[in-house]
């Protein structure tokens, strides 16, 4: 049976099933939430923002700062990338 994790989590069975597949609480209620509004579809491709790898270091550190993802001034382009991708 699916746990109610209150008001905040709106599809308790998708965000159980997405913590079980290793999806970080606030990624798991993101999703959930979404799936569960009739005004998203976040199943259809995102923006049109080009990948990563396409980014500056740059740029991709100002948006591991907007994230708050630690140890973000030590990572190399690569790591950085990574660690975008698991937030």
């Amino acid at each position: 049976m699916t746990k109610d994790h209150g008001p905040s989590i709106k599809d308790d069975e998708t965000y159980e099933a997405l913590r079980k597949d290793g999806a970080s609480k606030q990624k798991a209620a993101r999703i959930a939430n979404a799936q569960a509004s009739d005004d998203q579809n976040p199943s259809k491709k995102g923006g049109k923002a080009p990948p990563y790898e396409e980014w500056t270091k740059d740029a991709l550190y100002d948006r591991a700062q907007e994230l708050e993802i630690d140890g973000r001034s030590d990572m190399s382009k690569d790591e950085l990338i990574e660690a975008l991708r698991k937030s």
